[in-house]
């Protein structure tokens, strides 16, 4: 029987997404969040809806890179094996879908996962217009050698097999003319990938608009209230165990990240979800100087990215496989400001840098774990493991569990 109280546990994007979809198709809704809505991973990401250009960080290019992600201060990718066997079980499966075939798959699934998502995302900005510093000024990757440029042509190559969105390889000479404010690096650069339809938007902006609408439209949140577990009867979730008490529902959308893994093993069921740690600085631009990028840029030596929202710069990147610590290294600061400085030195004064880390909830492919479990209840769903990529997956997602919901 389809159920008419659905709760979604979490507020990130995903799970505001999730409740928003769900709304639309006529389900109670209620949501639960320990924090403010977006204050998770979703609060200083990157900023990007990559629709368009999306690349697993499971590449079989990572076997070449190993010694340097364990051994490396300095490596963007970060693996510090500790004690934790979950750790180990992540990493050993991730190592193991490094490969061409699996690489390729996955491509040809977040594709068609992130064009769905676009299409719900522009209808949920007809319908509410967001304050969000949402753009439309298209992306460009950057590429500082023959080898890295020739390895993204292949990508380009077979995303452009899959359907993907128009792109093309450009010159240092043609990244320039897209972008005005790359002119001090332009000797850095073999090429680049432009995506001219890629977006940006603040996450955290529209999880705040996406809270108060639904609010306003009767979804019933609970903010302050943290997940606990569950109460199981017959092969059902009967109760989620909150802080605040026990709390029932018709059916649950666990959206709750990396602490998803968690939960869910309580009831016997293993996600293949651990923390992918990241960070990111947000600086004040100078309006009317050509000095900080309008177009988003992601260089991909450093894993950075630089996204324009409003009259601010975000610049976000890195990914640390180390556990929940959610500390914030001055070192990891100091290098996206660094970074910053190297590919748009006069983009701002750099006096407030508004340090964030995030623990994206990733899978060992790269794929989300969206639906039913075989070994969870059945009323239990699962809208988690999008990585770097939850901003722009959060929508197409949500259409995918109402689907499942609807499948009963």
């Amino acid at each position: 029987m389809k159920p008419k109280h659905v709760c979604v546990l979490g507020a990130g994007i995903v799970g505001l997404a999730t409740a928003w979809q769900l709304h639309r198709e006529g389900y109670e809704v209620s949501v639960i969040e320990r924090d403010a809505p977006g204050h998770g991973a979703s609060g200083g990401n990157g900023a990007q809806l990559s629709y368009s250009y999306v690349q697993p960080l499971a590449d079989p290019s990572i076997w070449k890179q190993l010694p340097k992600l364990l051994l490396s201060p300095s490596s963007p990718l970060k693996l510090r094996p500790a004690l934790d066997p979950l750790q180990w079980r992540w990493g050993l499966a991730f190592l193991e879908a490094c490969d061409a075939d699996t690489s390729r798959e996955t491509t040809s699934q977040l594709l068609a996962l992130a064009a769905q998502s676009r299409e719900a995302f522009e209808e949920m900005m007809l319908e509410l217009e967001p304050a969000c510093d949402f753009s439309t000024t298209g992306k460009l990757v950057l590429y500082s050698s023959a080898a890295s440029l020739e390895s993204a042509r292949r990508q380009l190559d077979l995303q452009r097999e899959l359907g993907s969105s128009p792109q093309r390889l450009v010159t240092p000479d043609e990244c320039v003319a897209i972008e005005p404010a790359l002119v001090h690096y332009r000797e850095r650069m073999a090429g680049a990938i432009h995506t001219p339809g890629e977006c940006a938007a603040d996450c955290l902006k529209l999880c705040t608009e996406l809270e108060a609408a639904l609010a306003q439209r009767g979804v019933a949140f609970q903010l302050g209230v943290e997940v606990q577990g569950f109460v199981e009867s017959g092969g059902r979730v009967v109760a989620a165990r909150t802080s605040a008490g026990p709390f029932e529902a018709d059916a649950y959308v666990l959206a709750l990240g990396s602490t998803s893994q968690r939960l869910a093993r309580q009831l016997g069921a293993y996600l293949p979800v651990y923390p992918l740690k990241g960070y990111s600085i947000t600086v004040d631009v100078e309006e009317g100087r050509a000095t900080a990028p309008h177009v988003s840029v992601t260089d991909s030596a450093r894993k950075v990215v630089f996204a324009r929202i409003g009259s601010r710069l975000r610049v976000a990147g890195m990914a640390e496989l180390v556990g929940h610590d959610a500390s914030i290294p001055a070192e990891r600061i100091e290098t996206l400001e660094a970074a910053t400085r190297e590919l748009f030195p006069h983009a701002s004064r750099f006096e407030e840098l508004h340090p964030w880390t995030g623990m994206r909830p990733a899978t060992p492919t790269g794929r989300p774990i969206i639906g039913r479990h075989p070994d969870a209840p059945s009323n239990l769903l699962f809208n988690t493991g999008h990585g770097a990529l939850g901003f722009t997956l959060a929508f197409g997602s949500a259409i995918r569990v109402a689907e499942a919901l609807a499948r009963g």
